[in-house]
């Protein structure tokens, strides 16, 4: 965000990434590392930068530096770095970021919204060799996670699935009714739409697999389209695979049944639970 931040202000002013270099006595490709966010902030260059840039507006420059300071510091998140790949590590910065997020959902309940019961077992499907101590760690940053869409200022979620993940007892029926439970509490939050594509639906043949479209606050980093895979992810921010995925998720959600109708369909997915 700080990066992209300065990319445009040097830009405005005309100013080439060789001349920002040599104003805070360092390189072009310092410069060029600092905008794509690929390396640390010293705040004095940040200070140097803002100034030789013509920024004279001082709410603005606090608020600059103030995500200078931020950026130097790890995310609450870094402290799972024992069981959290670095690829994965990228997506949950960019979570907590994000204003809206777009899922569409065929296997399991998307992360955020799952109970800790229901996500231990997500955890352990095929990993019954972890120890006990890593399951608990994975858990535990799965349902920290969540605080996004309960702070102060939550961020929108919108979530599209597959019906089939309403019949699947992962966890068994105990914890697969304690999970539709909550499914229908947090469905009730302003801030979170829930839709459910039936089995009667033909769906959007171009959707494929699960994907989410990630969205941030004005002006501070462009869209991105996570697919997560088994042991790697893709990150897709060009402008003609985010207007793809964005049209994809469209369909999805008018395809699916009308939000009006998630209720009902989650009370019949408790009945069968029953």
């Amino acid at each position: 965000m700080l990066g992209g931040h300065l990319r445009r202000m040097r830009e405005a002013a005309g100013i080439s990434r060789a001349d920002a270099g040599w104003q805070i006595r360092s390189s072009e490709s310092k410069v060029s590392r600092m905008e794509l966010g690929r390396v640390g902030f010293k705040e004095r260059d940040v200070k140097d930068l803002l100034a030789f840039y013509g920024l004279r507006d001082e709410r603005e420059r606090d608020r600059l530096m103030e995500l200078a300071r931020a950026a130097n510091n790890p995310g609450w998140w870094s402290r799972y770095g024992d069981v959290m790949p670095a690829w994965f590590a990228n997506y949950v910065g960019l979570e907590v970021a994000a204003k809206l997020i777009r899922t569409y959902e065929v296997l399991f309940v998307p992360g955020l919204l799952q109970t800790e019961s229901y996500a231990r077992a997500v955890v352990q499907l095929g990993r019954s060799y972890l120890p006990k101590e890593e399951i608990d760690q994975r858990v535990a940053l799965r349902v920290e996670r969540q605080q996004i869409l309960t702070r102060s200022n939550p961020i929108k979620l919108w979530v599209v699935i597959d019906e089939a993940v309403l019949h699947r007892p992962i966890g068994g029926r105990d914890a697969m009714r304690e999970q539709i439970e909550h499914l229908q509490a947090m469905a009730r939050l302003p801030n979170i739409t829930l839709q459910v594509m039936p089995f009667s639906s033909v769906g959007y043949p171009s959707a494929g697999g699960a994907f989410s479209v990630l969205r941030f606050p004005e002006g501070d980093l462009p869209d991105v389209v996570y697919i997560e895979h088994a042991a790697s992810a893709l990150y897709l921010d060009k402008i003609e695979d985010l207007d793809e995925y964005a049209a994809i998720m469209d369909a999805l959600s008018i395809a699916a049944s009308p939000v009006n109708d998630t209720q009902k369909a989650l009370h019949e997915a408790l009945a069968r639970m029953s």
